[in-house]
């Protein structure tokens, strides 16, 4: 099925993000809340149902749960956001603007992923 472009565009945005988990999992770890247990599990689990989403915006008989679990994938996220905000050590060297900025733009990428299940 063909879809728009930009869902492929949101498909490899996932796909790129979750392999970063594996290249450059040190980044990711820095951002775990403390309170979560098993930091490098959690990272590269993560990152491998990032890229398993990702791809499975591509097929007709995925895409709508796929959609779902970025959406929920999201939500989950927002923890870490939260927790960027309370500690200088997680914010990993962003300034608060751009940390604060980060939150509303976890909602705009739901609300794209959202959008989709129309099609």
């Amino acid at each position: 099925m063909n879809y728009p472009w930009h869902l492929y565009l949101m498909a490899v945005i996932y796909i790129f993000a979750g392999s970063m988990h594996f290249i450059k999992p040190k980044m990711y770890l820095r951002i775990m809340p403390r309170y979560l247990p098993f930091h490098k599990p959690l990272v590269l689990l993560s990152g491998f149902i990032e890229i398993i989403l990702g791809i499975g915006l591509f097929f007709s008989s995925t895409k709508n749960i796929s959609i779902y679990g970025i959406i929920m994938m999201l939500a989950v996220f927002l923890l870490v956001h939260f927790y960027m905000l309370s500690s200088e050590k997680a914010g990993a060297g962003l300034s608060k603007w751009v940390l604060v900025l980060r939150l509303p733009v976890q909602f705009v990428l739901m609300f794209w992923a959202y959008s989709y299940l129309k099609i």
